[in-house]
């Protein structure tokens, strides 16, 4: 069970630090791949797009919480 917690955290840590980086990409770069400058509403567009490509694995780890919380609790009951 401690694992299923540790790998948990693990990966939440690791999506966040993705999500990080990402954000902070966004909102310093200036020029962006295709040589365009970058204004406030183009960033705040791609940080729109980088919410919506985050979506998947927020469900994905919402769904795994809820997994280990019901495996806790039938360890807790005994069965």
């Amino acid at each position: 069970m401690k694992k299923l917690w540790l790998f948990w955290w693990i990966a939440n840590i690791f999506w966040f630090a993705i999500f990080a980086i990402g954000t902070i990409f966004i909102w310093i770069r200036e020029v962006d791949g295709a040589g365009v400058t970058q204004t406030p509403e183009a960033k705040l567009a791609a940080f729109i797009v980088l919410l919506i490509a985050f979506t998947l694995p927020v469900i994905i780890q919402v769904v795994w919480l809820i997994v280990n919380l019901i495996i806790n609790s039938n360890k807790k009951v005994g069965l």
